[in-house]
C-alpha cells in the first residue's frame, strides 16, 4: 500500500526536522543528463523529499548502462526520462516530475532551466560539460550550479572531493580521470561522485554553503 502524502512528509520531517523539510519539499532541482551520474542523483534528491525535479536527456536505457545506472533490464529501450520517472513514481510518487527528452543545447539550456533554483551537470562529454557551466554562469545568475568532473577507473572513492569554485559553481569528483585512460566505469565510483552532487544540492538548500 503506498501511503497517502501527509504520511510522506511526516517521514521526511521525522528524518529531517520541519524546517529543513519545507525547504527541500519547496525547491525545484534540474537533473542534466540521466546516465550513471544523473540517475543516482535523481533518486537521491528524491529520497530526501525534493519537492520537483526537473530530468533532461535524450537519450534511451541500454544493455551497456545496466552495470552502473539505476535502470532496470526490462526498460531497455525505453528513454531515459520515462524510465527514471517511472522508477521515481515507486521511490517517491508524491515529487513533481518534469521531463525532458531533448538535447540540451545553449540555444534552449535557459529554457529548460529557468524553473530550477539549483541546476546538476551529469553529462560525459567534457564539451557539454563546458557549454552548461558558461551557459548557466552567464546566463542564470544566481542559480546554483553543481557539476561533476572525474568518477571514471578503479581508484580510491576517497579521491573524490567537492569543491566550490565560486559562489554559485560547485564541482564533485576527482578532477583527473578520464573515461578512455581508465578502467572504464563502476557503479561504486560513479555513485559515490553523485552522492556528492545530491549532497551538495541538499547542503546549499540548508544554507550550507561551505564544502
Amino acid at each position: 500500500m503506498i501511503p497517502n502524502k501527509n504520511e510522506m512528509i511526516a517521514a521526511y520531517e521525522a528524518r529531517h526536522g520541519k524546517e529543513l523539510q519545507k525547504k527541500l519539499s519547496a525547491a525545484t532541482v534540474a537533473v542534466c543528463g540521466l546516465g550513471g551520474l544523473g540517475s543516482n542523483i535523481s533518486i537521491a534528491l528524491s529520497r530526501a523529499g525534493i519537492g520537483k525535479l526537473i530530468l533532461i536527456d535524450f537519450d534511451k536505457v541500454d544493455i551497456s548502462n545496466l552495470h552502473r545506472q539505476q535502470y532496470k533490464a526490462n526498460q531497455i529501450g525505453l528513454p531515459k526520462t520515462e524510465a527514471l520517472s517511472s522508477n521515481l513514481s515507486e521511490i517517491a510518487p508524491y515529487t513533481v516530475v518534469e521531463t525532458h527528452c531533448v538535447k540540451i543545447a545553449e540555444e534552449n539550456a535557459v529554457d529548460l532551466l529557468s524553473g530550477a533554483d539549483i541546476i546538476c551537470e551529469a553529462f560525459d562529454n567534457p564539451q557539454a560539460k563546458a557549454m552548461l557551466a558558461n551557459t548557466v554562469l552567464e546566463k542564470l545568475p544566481g542559480k546554483f550550479y553543481v557539476g561533476a568532473s572525474g568518477m571514471a577507473g578503479i581508484g580510491s572513492t576517497n579521491e573524490i572531493k567537492t569543491r566550490r569554485l565560486s559562489k554559485y559553481f560547485y564541482l564533485c569528483g576527482d578532477g583527473v580521470s578520464e573515461v578512455g585512460k581508465s578502467e572504464g566505469l563502476f557503479a561504486a565510483r560513479v555513485m559515490a561522485c553523485a552522492a556528492h552532487q545530491a549532497h551538495t544540492v541538499i547542503r546549499i538548500l540548508a544554507g550550507q554553503y561551505d564544502v
